[in-house]
This record gives structure tokens, sequence and C-alpha cells, in this order.
């Protein structure tokens, strides 16, 4: 896992279920061997990237309660 501030030529996606401006949403891209998220507010800040098993575990544990957001 790691900050990574430049990730040209990606499309970035979000929730159909994001708010009406599209501007307070967490986004997502996928690439080959990684999943990369940023704040959409923010959209030049930093970026957390995971590999797919890592995000996989992190969706699922967040669907299952287990971190308080």
């Amino acid at each position: 896992m790691h900050a990574s501030p430049d990730l040209p030529n990606v499309t970035w996606r979000k929730s159909s279920k994001s708010t009406a401006t599209g501007n307070e949403c967490v986004e997502l891209a996928a690439f080959a061997h990684a999943i990369a998220i940023r704040d959409s507010k923010d959209p030049n800040g930093p970026r957390l990237t995971l590999p797919p098993v890592a995000f996989q575990r992190l969706t699922d544990e967040i669907r299952r309660g287990g971190y308080d957001i």
C-alpha cells in the first residue's frame, strides 16, 4: 500500500449512489495489478493503491461493519 499522486491516463469511477454534485465521493481506478482510491474533493491529491486482494479484504471488512465509518 502506498500513496501515488501521479496516475496518468486512468478512468476514475464512482458509485451511482454518489451525491448529486458528485464531489463528495470515493473514486476508484482499476489496473492490472492494483486498485487506486482517491477523494473526489481533491482529485489531484494523494491516491492510495492496493493490490486487488488487499482491496477485496478492505471492502469485505467495510461491508461487514469492521470499520467505524
